[in-house]
């Protein structure tokens, strides 16, 4: 007898690709999904969409459709969409009935939203990330995050000072520039021919594209949530995180390298940006039983200045709550330091403390939730 068909569609967030120089973004989600809906006696195929990495939300859920008409258009099998961060939103905007009548035929098969420590209210990041230095810091970040993914450890030892150099980068944006083509090209180096192209139109999508960063701002997400209204026959589910401020003691036990060193120090400068929520626009408080669940999960008394190193944790909040915990903004893609499995890597240093456990239980409560079975 053949098992039910399910197509679940990966989104990334900012920085995000489906397959980048040889590595896979989603691999652990992959891996773990798959094997929960084998276990259930359901099979399900996976859509990776290859996201503009900074680019408009609009663009980028363009993009999105695309992927799905081209994978999963025809034939049948629910669909269950999946995003990350700002991949969140592009689920939002792609399922919201607001889109027009002209929808695709495959619109029918889309069963569920899962957000993933999404911005839905925005993030107060934006508003750094839009000014020089900001970008700076983004074009710095967005190479820590695909060199450490990519290659684990040794060449960042090679990548830090240059990294590390755009902080001296004299305002002039050519200069800035010329900073960039230089890690560019250092990565290329250890990257050899194959992935080289695919790379540099990453980057180059980053440099050349940043509409995203305007449009987290909590005053733009005011207005993306007053035009994208939830499809009432959908499930809408959600993934919040949050992760202890970066105390220098707590940190400094989970050092090994010197680019952990300057990961930790990135995430410090981070989790106080993604804290200084808006007094204007701030994310609408909790429902009662919503706030009861995340203090127990948390252990701690909630409000507004949680965050997971670049989102605020009540930011998050959309729909089901599905699993909430302390992580970081990639932990609960299972982008940590693995005990037992090592090929989990971390890529950015926040001393959460987050393990192969709590990814299970961040797994579990995801298959269970597009599978229609009982929430955690």
């Amino acid at each position: 007898m053949p098992r039910p068909k399910h197509h679940i569609v990966l989104v990334p967030g900012l920085f995000g690709f489906a397959r980048l120089g040889g590595f896979d973004y989603f691999m652990h989600v992959e891996e773990a999904l798959a094997r929960r809906y084998w276990e259930q006696g359901a099979e399900c195929a996976f859509v990776l969409v290859s996201s503009p990495p900074t680019g408009s939300i609009v663009h980028r859920t363009q993009v999105l459709m695309d992927a799905i008409q081209q994978s999963c258009g025809e034939g049948a099998g629910h669909i269950h969409l999946v995003g990350h961060s700002t991949g969140g939103l592009d689920i939002r905007l792609l399922a919201s009935p607001t889109g027009g009548p002209d929808l695709p035929d495959w619109f029918d098969r889309v069963r569920t939203v899962t957000s993933i420590a999404t911005p839905h209210y925005g993030t107060p990041l934006a508003y750094f990330f839009a000014t020089l230095s900001g970008t700076r810091l983004l074009h710095a970040l967005s190479l820590l995050t695909y060199a450490t993914l990519r290659f684990g450890g040794p060449p960042l030892t090679v990548l830090a000072p240059v990294i590390a150099s755009l902080g001296r980068v004299d305002e002039a944006v050519g200069l800035q520039i010329k900073a960039l083509e230089r890690i560019v090209d250092l990565v290329m180096s250890f990257l050899g021919e194959e992935g080289q192209e695919e790379v540099r139109e990453w980057f180059d999508g980053i440099r050349r594209d940043q509409g995203a960063i305007i449009q987290l701002m909590p005053e733009s997400m005011d207005i993306f949530n007053a035009a994208v209204e939830n499809n009432p026959s959908l499930r809408y589910g959600c993934v919040l995180t949050r992760t202890l401020p970066p105390g220098p003691l707590r940190v400094a036990k989970t050092l090994r390298t010197p680019i952990e060193a300057l990961s930790a120090a990135f995430f410090s400068t981070l989790y106080v940006g993604a804290g200084r929520t808006s007094k204007v626009y701030p994310p609408p408080n909790p429902a009662p039983e919503v706030r009861d669940y995340l203090e127990k999960r948390l252990e701690r008394t909630f409000d507004i200045s949680l965050n997971d190193g670049l989102v605020p944790t009540a930011s998050m909040i959309w729909g089901d709550v599905l699993w909430a915990g302390t992580a970081d903004h990639l932990d609960v893609l299972g982008h940590f330091r693995g005990e037992r499995d090592l090929s989990h890597t971390d890529w950015l240093v926040s001393g959460a403390g987050f393990r192969e456990d709590d990814f299970d239980e961040v797994m579990d409560a995801v298959a269970e939730f597009q599978l229609g079975r009982a929430l955690v």
